[in-house]
């Protein structure tokens, strides 16, 4: 098997490596981290250093690429950019925990991950380093653009466009053809009934606008905390 490394030693990170473990495709090297200690032990694998690392560890272990584990959508695009920065020709690879069922012609990209229990219809578009959490479903034809996301258990109808970087929430569902711009976020539980616009903070049965949001705005349960530590990682 090939090598990969997992950016990102959080909790997150280990959901991923599960699924890399169990899809029986690569073989883990260990994590990158910026903010964890070289040598920390974590899940049985070892913290390989940070990314300014990754040079010395692509050539010593002959690399055949990683994935970030990193659960905002904006600050996992800030460590792809960053990775790329550092090793232009780096490989994302895709990750499908086997619990997940794919589609007839269902298409998805670099760095994305498939957790346990996802179901993704057929001739649905899933972009470049997106997040489909456990037990979420998108619905046929749907397309997730690069950096977007669905957290646990999120339900969504046929037909959707999720712009990047949007998120919907735990447990959200979503009717049948919604477009939902760029940089939004549906909220926890909500009732999606009709479309929503770009930069967006929309909450509630039905949805409804509370807030016009900023890139980068944190939407994760800690993720002021996060935001402030975790530039990169």
């Amino acid at each position: 098997m090939k090598n990969v490394v997992i950016f990102g030693a959080s909790g997150h990170g280990s959901v991923v490596l599960d699924c890399i473990e169990k899809e029986g495709i690569f073989k883990v090297l260990g994590f990158v981290d910026s903010f964890k200690r070289k040598g920390t032990r974590i899940n049985g694998y070892t913290v390989l250093g940070s990314e300014f690392d990754l040079p010395y560890i692509s050539e010593k272990n002959d690399l055949a690429g990683g994935i970030v584990a990193i659960g905002d959508n904006w600050i996992r695009k800030l460590v792809v950019d960053r990775i790329f920065k550092i090793l232009p020709n780096f490989n994302f690879v895709t990750a499908i925990h086997p619990t997940a069922e794919v589609g007839k012609d269902v298409e998805i990209g670099n760095g994305t991950v498939l957790m346990p229990g996802v179901i993704a219809n057929a001739n649905s578009v899933i972009g470049d380093f997106c997040i489909l959490n456990t037990n979420a479903s998108l619905g046929h034809d749907g397309r997730m653009e690069d950096y977007s996301s669905l957290a646990p258990k999120a339900c969504i109808g046929g037909n959707l466009l999720l712009g990047k970087f949007s998120a919907i929430c735990l447990g959200a569902n979503v009717i049948d053809n919604i477009t939902i711009g760029s940089h939004t976020v549906v909220g926890a539980g909500s009732l999606v009934v009709g479309n929503l616009d770009s930069y967006t903070l929309a909450y509630g049965a039905p949805a409804k606008r509370i807030k016009t949001r900023v890139i980068g705005e944190p939407y994760l349960s800690g993720g002021k905390k996060q935001s402030s530590k975790s530039r990169i990682f």
